[in-house]
């Protein structure tokens, strides 16, 4: 039936009614919008860390990965590495977000300059969001279309994912997301690891893989092609820079009880994840052997349906059922990031449009309800995305370079009290401008012809070099106008600062943004470098153990992949 077997139909409809009856269930602890958007903050270390790993990992992150390992070879990891250096940095992040005490990132961005600063972000993060929507429903659409052979059309398959996602993330909110990415984390992992083992047998193992393979580059983990040396630092700088202006990443970090249950959650679900990208990567490279015919130019033989085609041919030669849980598989990964954006997009809008400007002083019942509403508009608009989008890649791309657009915005104003209201609008602008003049295809021929060669890919200015000018000139400008622009009024600034470096103990209750329990004053500053207007705070022990400990990981992932290059060799 739709080109999937009668016990595949039985596995996956176990699955889908099960989750979501839990998702559904979760809507009678849902009181008011700290529940609706932050969960109650009530969530131990372990559901932290899977709904860590499940917002931010799906099955659009597999044929992302696997699509660009067809095309670049091993190099194509990066894709979803870029944020591996800046991983244990996460460690650290943690605990700036969960002190801040906000439901929002908009908030933080209020606080720290003005309402106008956090409405551009609230506009700014929506879109974000909805954006990543689009391309994480596609890519869902993509594997579902090639596990059926077709028989499930992309387009319907779009349809039936987000109805299933919003029907418990609508009612639930952040904690039926957060208690369904336990479930769907767990499955996300299943479905990273399945396809590898049968994907090597299918090609002799990794003799046979080499073997298969002409070109010998594929087999680099950084390539003099697209994906260089140069590549990869600029996307881990892009990375952890735009981390933290992700709305869904307020959430990750603070609905935990405490903030040792957020920075662990943080670290070491995203951990996971790099763990997995190894399988997707392989996977895509044994496509190249199984499938060579997937060009790229057509949507029938596009690259982003090998690991749709892999799950399709190989699982069913194991045992029957396994397709249908590999489907279910996905879509646990693609709702499990799904619901989370969802939830913090209509947290944006409610909290810091709707409340801020339309509607001032109403009930929380009143706001509970925009939430939901505003979270059915947020997924039409992702739903728009998804029709337009030609391919998960490119997609990518755009997510990866519009995620960081307020970047300077955030770090500068973290660690410098001289940024202002107008250095914030700036960098904004100026990182904006520079990312469109940088991608305008009227201006690639100019570009070719006038720029070092090292700059250009494909007739193209390379992705890395458009993230280096627009980086550097937002950081830039941002400072610049800052020094020429009057300050933040410094009561606000206290207020800011006081309340980061004040530690959360216990179960504190939801106040209000960066409102201290009464009683708690904020400690005198412990600052890394003593001036005036720098606000680095000294580390922490836990903090420096932890992030030499994530950095030891880091430096064995990268051990790990160039072993595996080398193998068969």
């Amino acid at each position: 039936m739709l080109g999937i077997d009668f016990w595949d139909w039985v596995m996956l409809g176990i699955y889908l009614v099960g989750i979501t009856g839990v998702g559904v269930y979760m809507v009678t602890r849902v009181k008011d919008t700290a529940d609706f958007f932050m969960a109650g903050r009530t969530q131990n270390r372990w559901f932290m860390m899977f709904f860590a790993f499940g917002s931010g990992t799906s099955g659009n992150d597999a044929v992302g990965v696997s699509s660009k390992s067809y095309t670049s070879g091993m190099s194509g990891i990066w894709y979803q590495w870029l944020w591996l250096f800046a991983t244990p940095f996460y460690w650290l992040i943690a605990p700036i977000m969960r002190r801040s005490r906000c439901l929002t990132t908009g908030d933080f961005f209020e606080q720290r300059y003005d309402s106008s600063v956090g409405g551009l972000y609230a506009i700014v993060g929506v879109s974000q969001l909805t954006l990543n929507l689009g391309v994480l429903l596609l890519g869902g659409s993509k594997m579902v279309e090639a596990v059926s052979n077709g028989a499930i059309p992309a387009n319907y398959a779009v349809v039936a994912m987000t109805v299933m996602f919003v029907a418990y993330g609508v009612a639930g909110g952040l904690a039926a997301a957060i208690f369904t990415d336990f479930i769907q984390g767990i499955l996300t992992i299943i479905l990273s690891f399945m396809l590898l083992p049968v994907a090597l047998k299918a090609v002799g193992g990794f003799e046979g893989l080499r073997a298969g393979v002409a070109d010998p580059t594929v087999f680099t983990i950084v390539s003099p092609g697209e994906i260089n040396g140069f590549h990869v630092v600029m996307t881990g700088i892009l990375a952890l820079v735009g981390i933290v202006t992700q709305p869904h990443i307020m959430g990750v970090c603070s609905a935990g009880r405490t903030e040792f249950d957020g920075r662990f959650g943080f670290a070491t679900g995203n951990l996971i994840k790099r763990f997995c990208t190894i399988p997707w990567m392989l996977v895509g490279i044994c496509g190249i052997v199984l499938y060579p015919q997937l060009t790229g130019t057509s949507p029938d033989t596009s690259p982003d349906l090998v690991y749709g085609l892999v799950a399709r041919d190989l699982l069913p030669t194991i045992m029957p059922g396994l397709v249908g849980i590999f489907l279910a598989a996905l879509l646990a990964s693609i709702m499990s990031s799904c619901d989370a954006f969802m939830v913090s997009c209509s947290g944006l809008f409610t909290q810091n449009f709707w409340r801020r400007y339309i509607v001032t002083n109403a009930d929380e019942k009143h706001y509970l309800w925009v939430g939901r509403i505003a979270s059915l508009g947020v997924v039409v608009g992702g739903l728009s995305f998804a029709y337009l989008i030609p391919d998960v890649p490119t997609g990518l791309e755009w997510f990866f370079r519009m995620q960081a657009v307020m970047g300077a915005a955030f770090w500068l104003g973290l660690f410098w009290r001289r940024m202002t209201v107008a250095g914030a609008w700036a960098a904004f602008v100026t990182g904006v401008t520079v990312v469109f003049f940088t991608t305008l295809p009227q201006l690639q021929p100019w570009y070719a012809a006038n720029l070092p060669e090292f700059m250009i890919w494909e007739g193209k200015l390379r992705f890395s070099w458009s993230v280096f000018f627009y980086m550097t000139a937002g950081f830039s400008v941002g400072i610049l106008v800052s020094l020429l622009t009057p300050r933040v009024p410094e009561e606000k600034l206290e207020v800011f600062y006081g309340a980061l470096r004040t530690p959360v103990t216990g179960e504190e209750p939801h106040a209000a943004p960066f409102v201290l329990p009464p009683g708690v004053t904020p400690p005198p500053p412990h600052k890394l470098i003593n001036h005036p207007d720098l606000e680095i705070p000294f580390p922490t022990k836990v903090g420096m153990i932890g992030f030499a400990i994530f950095w030891g990981w880091v430096v064995g992932l990268i051990a790990l992949v160039y072993w595996i290059a080398g193998l068969g060799a």
